[in-house]
């Protein structure tokens, strides 16, 4: 073996038997079989040139060559190890899963983020799905009731918002609705119902359009197809822009919240923590009502 070529597997090989001073033990953690390990060490002091191990009928003893070497060689193959891991999680991207229904809220904090910090990486999956759980990934949105663990980002609370070409009038009564399409969130009249209940008014809906998500709904209500009850926090940005108005002043809370999960510290990627407190800040509402 040329001394050019340092026998990286053979040390990690010596270190491990080192630490068991039992071949069979040695063999079990580097998943290969006892003759491996054997041929490994002997290649090692073929290289070194001496005995690392007086072999015995019980057992392994370091020599003195091999007991005064691995102190040195177990420090330096630890360097290698932390060095290479710390080298491979500052390449990792942050893993965030999100729902598709809070991309309108999502989407123009990770831009504003990675125009701050584009040494933050973020690999973004959006899903239909409002699981409470991380599966994969190192941060997770998801909606639904209250987490015990993770963090509230909002509440969710429902207003009506139109297109403004189709508000003709100035002051809008919960009644006048009845002339509208009703763009529905879900495939029931659930989140419309709620709305109209805290209002204590009762409309039949003759024309209605239901959609998979609430982005979709809002995304209909731009275009000016009908009128959609949506989260307030969503549509903060649609409103600022007046893509959106919102004839009503008054929301309704539903009791379903927007919450953060990430994954364990000891278990996480770079910039994890940088995320989180982003998506955590509280900032100045953007909401504005008309009438």
């Amino acid at each position: 073996m040329s001394r050019r070529s340092l026998p990286l597997n053979a040390i990690h090989a010596f270190i491990v038997t080192a630490r068991h001073l039992n071949l069979t033990h040695a063999a079990a953690e580097l998943c290969i079989t006892q003759g491996a390990v054997s041929r490994k060490i002997a290649a090692l002091e073929s290289w070194l040139g001496f005995p690392l191990f007086d072999r015995h009928a019980r057992g392994l003893t370091l020599t003195p060559q091999g007991a005064a070497l691995l102190p040195a060689l177990k420090s330096g193959f630890d360097q290698m190890v932390h060095a290479t891991e710390k080298a491979s999680k500052s390449n990792r991207s942050v893993r965030l899963k999100a729902p598709t229904c809070a991309m309108r809220w999502l989407l123009p904090k990770l831009v504003e983020l990675e125009q701050l910090r584009p040494d933050i990486h973020i690999s973004l999956t959006t899903t239909v799905e409002h699981s409470s759980q991380l599966d994969n990934f190192d941060a997770a949105i998801v909606y639904g009731a209250p987490l015990e663990k993770g963090y509230r980002l909002f509440d969710e609370a429902l207003t009506p918002v139109m297109s403004a070409s189709l508000l003709k009038q100035q002051q809008l009564m919960p009644e006048d609705l009845a002339h509208f399409t009703f763009l529905h969130p879900t495939a029931d009249s659930t989140d419309w119902q709620l709305w109209l209940r805290a209002q204590q008014v009762e409309l039949v809906m003759k024309r209605n359009q239901h959609f998979a998500t609430m982005d979709l709904a809002i995304s209909a209500a731009i275009q000016g197809y009908g009128i959609t009850v949506a989260d307030v926090t969503l549509i903060q940005a649609d409103l600022a822009m007046q893509r959106l108005v919102a004839p009503f002043s008054n929301s309704v809370k539903t009791g379903a919240v927007y919450s953060l999960l990430q994954r364990p510290e000891n278990d996480a990627p770079p910039f994890l923590t940088e995320l989180v407190a982003w998506l955590c800040l509280e900032r100045d509402p953007l909401i504005s009502s008309a009438g």
